[in-house]
């Protein structure tokens, strides 16, 4: 069966009744005083407009041409599912930043992934794979969490800065990422959701012209996504 869409005009309109319906789901940011929306209310908002327009769709073509009603049961199971995510997400991230605290590992939250990021002063010695005995103790708080959290792929992405030749740095980031992945499996993280990578000196995050920029070169990122 060949399905027949809406014209672009009521596509954008279910999309907005969506989007409207829980844009009010927000709250003040009791520091900035800033209005802003939880990362459950955002990952529900765009599952919701994005259901709610498949549901258009389908209901115009199987529903006796009903689009509203299947609008709005495709925005309520959207909503459901990218919410769901949201908050399985925020609850981990807190987990994180109470686990991490004062470790020196930075926590980031971009939309539904966390990147954990390990600069090398307090990961590896120079020139080394070896985690240092410090370090593990972070490892194993880390481990904790996403064994609790067991619904997500986690990327463990080694980096250098330029110091030294390309090949030299590409092997030395990839036993990095390769001892943290190990690491995080002896905790108890599944094997199969952990994939580690060396990037070398390719994807520096500062200049590589200061002992500052290199030092913040140097560094793995744990990028924690959930599994789709």
């Amino acid at each position: 069966m060949k399905l027949s869409l809406l014209p672009r005009p009521q596509l954008l309109a279910v999309a907005s009744v969506a989007a409207f319906s829980l844009s009010s789901c927000v709250t003040e940011n009791p520091y900035t005083g800033e209005q802003q929306m939880s990362k459950t209310t955002s990952g529900a908002l765009g599952g919701a407009a994005g259901g709610a327009i498949l549901g258009a769709i389908i209901g115009n073509n199987v529903g006796d041409g009903d689009a509203g009603r299947g609008a709005l049961i495709g925005a309520a199971l959207g909503g459901l599912a990218g919410g769901s995510i949201g908050n399985y997400m925020d609850q981990q991230e807190s987990m994180l930043r109470r686990e991490l605290r004062a470790s020196g590992v930075s926590v980031t939250r971009q939309g539904n992934n966390i990147i954990l990021n390990m600069p090398h002063d307090i990961t590896f010695n120079t020139g080394s794979a070896q985690i240092k005995g410090s370090f593990s103790r972070t490892l194993s708080s880390v481990g904790i969490v996403l064994r609790k959290f067991n619904q997500t792929t986690v990327l463990v992405n080694g980096h250098t800065d330029s110091d030294g030749s390309a090949f030299y740095n590409m092997g030395l980031s990839r036993n990095r990422a390769n001892s943290v992945s190990n690491a995080l499996a002896t905790q108890g993280v599944h094997p199969s959701r952990l994939v580690s990578r060396g990037f070398g000196e390719s994807q520096p995050i500062a200049s590589n012209n200061s002992a500052a920029g290199k030092a913040r070169n140097r560094r793995v990122e744990i990028h924690i996504a959930p599994r789709s």
